[in-house]
Formats: structure tokens, sequence, C-alpha cells
């Protein structure tokens, strides 16, 4: 099972991403990252590019790849998340643009009615990440129906990067980047595959809030199924969810395991 760490905020659950990462640039400075949106790993680039700049880390051969990308909007677009990853990540942490990667990059914004251009953007994408040697830490966010990425309930688990329709849900949750008009929110997205994800050598969740705790509640002591696409990490040999008390609030083993982080020898990361 995920290794399940229970903090007192944001803060907190970003010093624990931060340092884990910072140490593996240290050991591998052309480590890859798995890079993800939204505002749960906002706290975690801030802890990360704290320590770098206190610690003066080379970070000039570090990579990136993205975890998705809508379809429609330009690169331009300041809710593209090629801006968005370069605005929270690369700029904080004064990684080398050229090394950091979008699923979308190669679209440029391209239509939907493109079909060939953007069916061949995610094996081509799979194929990227593969040739960089795979990605070292892959961060995730979660919805509130479970979904990672942009994989909505019924994702396949196997699934590799490609086009998917965002739910109804989704669209109203991330309104809030678009003026909250929903209709201001692209309807399809190209995503990292569940089974893209699973390859990642270690997977860091972040959950905060109340609203988070039923996806976390599945997704930790659920059944591994499509209905709850992060329910998947229960499959990969090294995860990492790290929850504050509210996203915590449904789990059943919460004592367990507060006891067993207190109680991880002091040579053990994350």
């Amino acid at each position: 099972m995920a290794e399940v760490i229970i903090v007192k905020n944001e803060e907190e659950a970003g010093e624990i991403y931060g340092r884990c990462v910072a140490d593996l640039i240290k050991a591998k400075p052309d480590a890859v990252l798995g890079l993800a949106t939204g505002s749960s790993p906002l706290a975690a680039y801030r802890a990360l590019a704290k320590i770098v700049h206190e610690e003066h880390i080379d970070v000039s051969q570090v990579r990136g790849f993205a975890l998705d990308e809508y379809l429609g909007l330009p690169l331009t677009h300041p809710e593209s998340y090629h801006s968005t990853i370069h605005r929270t990540v690369v700029e904080p942490l004064g990684l080398d643009p050229t090394k950091v990667h979008v699923p979308g990059d190669v679209l440029n914004g391209a239509p939907l009615e493109d079909g060939d251009k953007i069916a061949a953007a995610g094996p081509a994408y799979d194929a990227a990440i593969e040739a960089a040697g795979g990605i070292d830490v892959q961060i995730l966010g979660i919805g509130t129906d479970g979904h990672i990425g942009f994989n909505e309930p019924g994702s396949s688990l196997a699934s590799g990067t490609r086009v998917k329709t965002l739910a109804e849900q989704t669209r109203i949750d991330n309104a809030r980047f678009f003026d909250n008009d929903i209709n201001q929110v692209p309807t399809h997205c190209i995503t990292q595959g569940i089974g893209t994800v699973l390859k990642a050598r270690h997977l860091v969740l972040l959950a905060f809030g109340a609203g988070k705790a039923e996806a976390i509640e599945e997704t930790v002591e659920g059944g591994v199924s499509a209905f709850c696409p992060a329910s998947a990490l229960q499959l990969h040999p090294h995860a990492t969810i790290i929850v504050d008390e509210e996203a915590a609030s449904r789990l059943r083993h919460k004592d367990y395991y507060r006891y067993a982080f207190a109680h991880k020898p002091a040579w053990q990361c994350i």
C-alpha cells in the first residue's frame, strides 16, 4: 500500500516534497521530474525553490514533463498548462525551459478537429518520457472525483497519454481559473494515462481540504477500480500520499498511518 503522511497544512507537505526532490537532484543532477498544475502542488514548488536557492543546488540539467494540457488553448494563454508550468515551476526554480515539456507543446492550440496531429501527440509524449529515462518523481493532485492528471472516472488503468473529454465536475472545479466561467474551460485535454503515471519511479500525491476526503478514502482504502483512477496508486511500489487532517478525515486507519510515519527509520526518506 501507499505510505500515507498526515500533515498540519500545505506548507508542511511542501517541505516534505521539497526536501525529497532537492536530495534527488543532488544525487542525480539530470533528474526527471513529473510536474502537475492546480493549487495542490504550489506549496511544494515554493518549498523546493527555497531549498534550491538556499543550498545553491545546480538545476541546469534537471528535466521535466507535465501531466496534461487543455486542448484548444494557445500556449501563450495564461491558463494553458504550458504557461502555468513555466510560471509556477520553471521560473521559480531556474530550470532550463528547453528541458521542460508539456503534452500540448507540439499542438500549440491545434483544434480538436485536427485528428491526425492530436492523435499522434500522445504516443510521441510517452516516447519522449521513455527516451529521457523515465520520470524519477511524479507529483500529483487529485480531483474531487478521484481523477489524477485528467484521467476521469472510467479511465483505463493501463492507459497511455491520449485525448480525454473533461467531466462536467472537473470543468466546474477548474472554472475558478477562468473567471468562474465554465464556458471558458475547454471540454477536452491531452493527459498522461494511468499506465504512463505508474511508470514513474516515485509518486507523490498531495491533497488538502474536506472536499478531497472522499476521493482520498477511495484512493487509499477503497478497492482498485477505474471508478477512482487514483486508486491505481495502490499498485505502485513507491507511492506517497500527503494529506492534511481534513483530507484524511474519512480514513479508517489514520492512527496507524501517524504511528508508522512517527516510527520511520531516520535513514528512510519518503
